[in-house]
């Protein structure tokens, strides 16, 4: 009796000892990045890849118990790339659609993605379209953000430069070619606070959608971890202070790195799981 006792308990011990031994050699998590949209993912000295979403899934990777392998590739390649089992999720900023939410399932937003303006230091600050009649406006070519400002220039007025790169379209307006820029709001942030004469101006919050990790559709349990991590980061501080370190601005209290959104998902969109969750927050 006693020798049964003991070797069940034995059992019993070994099958614990097995379980954590599990849970530790997990793989790690497969993603991608584009490793040339600073300050997201860019790359750094030494080799590798660096930024504010490199530093984003790392941590969150950690508190989900996992490592992480992060593979720099064309944006374009990412979602194929997911959708075909090479990833587990895109670490790379994805904004949510709904064509896209019927495809992938994401994680609630992290961060908004909107359009925003960028200034020479002393100019006048916009406070609406109208204010660039008879300006000019550089752009990114191939962006939504050529598109918008092209039907805007035909409604009141004013000119539209396009070049190839952001960066090009920020020095136009350094140089007086432009009077502004238009691109996302996370780039014209960065490059303010890497360039003095640059300012960060109007944000346009008609433009404004969550940019969030997307997984493939059957990947429920792994989607609603990855939240708990990141809404865990949300309530601790952690991602606003990475956005503060990477885009140089204190994030609000209205901004996404700070609100917890009830559910799993972005509310309104496809794969969105309304049910109330309890958050087991560890550091």
């Amino acid at each position: 009796m006693f020798l049964r006792r003991g070797l069940l308990a034995a059992a019993l011990a070994f099958a614990g000892v097995a379980s954590v031994h599990a849970q530790t050699t997990l793989p790690p998590l497969r993603t991608g990045v584009d490793g040339t949209f600073a300050p997201h993912a860019m790359p750094k000295l030494g080799g590798g890849v660096e930024g504010f979403n490199i530093d984003l899934f790392t941590e969150a990777a950690r508190r989900m118990g996992r490592g992480i392998t992060i593979e720099s590739t064309s944006f374009s390649g990412l979602i194929p790339g997911l959708l075909a089992g090479r990833y587990d999720f895109i670490a790379a900023p994805t904004t949510v659609t709904r064509e896209r939410a019927e495809s992938m399932l994401f994680t609630a937003g992290y961060i908004w993605t909107e359009f925003q303006f960028g200034i020479k230091k002393g100019s006048a600050p916009l406070k609406g379209w109208e204010d660039l009649k008879g300006k000019a406006v550089a752009v990114n070519k191939g962006t939504p953000y050529e598109t918008l400002s092209k039907q805007k220039a035909s409604e009141i007025g004013f000119t539209v430069q396009v070049y190839d790169t952001q960066p090009d379209a920020t020095q136009a307006v350094l140089s007086g070619r432009a009077y502004a820029t238009l691109g996302g709001n996370t780039t014209i942030k960065y490059a303010a606070s890497k360039t003095p004469q640059f300012v960060a101006d109007l944000a346009l919050k008609d433009t404004r959608a969550h940019w969030a990790a997307p997984f493939r559709k059957d990947e429920v349990a792994l989607r609603n971890q990855m939240q708990d991590a990141l809404d865990c980061m949300k309530k601790d501080g952690t991602i606003a202070r990475l956005s503060e370190k990477w885009f140089g601005a204190k994030p609000g209290p209205d901004d996404l790195e700070n609100v917890v959104t009830p559910g799993y998902g972005v509310p309104g969109m496809p794969g969105y799981d309304p049910t109330p969750h309890e958050l087991h927050c560890k550091s």
